[in-house]
């Protein structure tokens, strides 16, 4: 078993403690705290890119079980919509990690970017979007919707995994009719699932830091506590601006991923030298 902490610093596990609790804090208010945790883990020493996936996978599991206990006991979502929605958002993130074995993320990046700026968009000119619960859909509609977004985003979170929580909120907002608050209460529960159904996947593949994905778990658990209490308290209007923020942050990072690795960025450098 590897700790990880063989070669690491204590200013790295600082970064590890301070990067675990922002994630863990995004995450429980509109998910998207992978883009905090990611890029920390990748900058511990001698990490490779599957053991720091793994690595933040186990982290983050630690923090949406808190948000959700929180959530839950604070805003009482329907289980009747979130389980199945999760249980089935589990076996498409298994499915997702499978196919990310074999094809990169950066195919699918270019249609994400596209689909992001869509949804900041459609909020942003959406403004009583979210601000109460008015479903959609009833009976076996509404539930097997629910199923195939969990489908679609849980295949996602296992392939890809950026944004996963955001686009669980705003799918539960706008396709659902959900209020931001219970978009979130709900989008927990799933996201725990997703999580769960990629560490499934990496577990037998001995790619975990045990040490320190521990770490990053109680520091993730403690901004997931902190954040689910500040978003039931603040209510959907804080929410609204935190998503959006999230999903602009998004849209900037995954941009530029799509320009470094398309060699975009070095091909307009080397038209401005001419």
């Amino acid at each position: 078993m590897i700790s990880g902490f063989e070669d690491i610093t204590t200013a790295t596990v600082l970064l590890i403690i301070v990067g675990g609790f922002a994630a863990g804090w995004i995450d429980a208010v509109v998910g998207g705290g992978g883009l905090i945790q990611l890029p920390v883990m990748l900058m511990v020493p001698g990490v490779t890119p599957v053991q720091a996936l793994a690595t933040n996978k186990m982290g983050s599991i630690f923090g949406t079980a808190t948000s959700s206990v929180t959530y839950y006991r604070r805003v009482k979502p329907d289980l009747r919509t979130a389980l199945p929605m999760a249980g089935i958002a589990l076996l498409g993130s298994v499915g997702g990690a499978v196919v990310a074995a074999s094809l990169p993320g950066s195919v699918f990046k270019p249609i994400i970017v596209v689909a992001l700026v869509a949804v900041l968009l459609f909020t942003a000119f959406n403004p009583g979007m979210g601000g109460l619960t008015a479903l959609r859909h009833s009976g076996r509609r509404h539930y097997i919707l629910a199923g195939c977004i969990g489908a679609v985003i849980g295949f996602y979170d296992g392939m890809i995994g950026p944004g996963t929580g955001s686009f669980l909120v705003i799918a539960l907002v706008s396709l659902l009719g959900y209020a931001f608050l219970e978009a979130s209460a709900k989008a927990k529960i799933v996201n725990l699932a997703t999580n769960a159904g990629a560490l499934m996947f990496f577990l037998p593949h001995g790619s975990l830091l045990w040490g320190v994905g521990l770490v990053l778990g109680a520091a993730n658990m403690a901004g997931g506590y902190l954040g689910a209490r500040t978003a039931v308290r603040q209510g959907n209007k804080f929410i609204r601006i935190v998503f959006l923020s999230v999903v602009a942050v998004l849209i900037v990072k995954l941009g530029m991923d799509v320009w470094n690795e398309n060699g975009v960025g070095a091909w307009m450098a080397a038209v401005l030298e001419r």
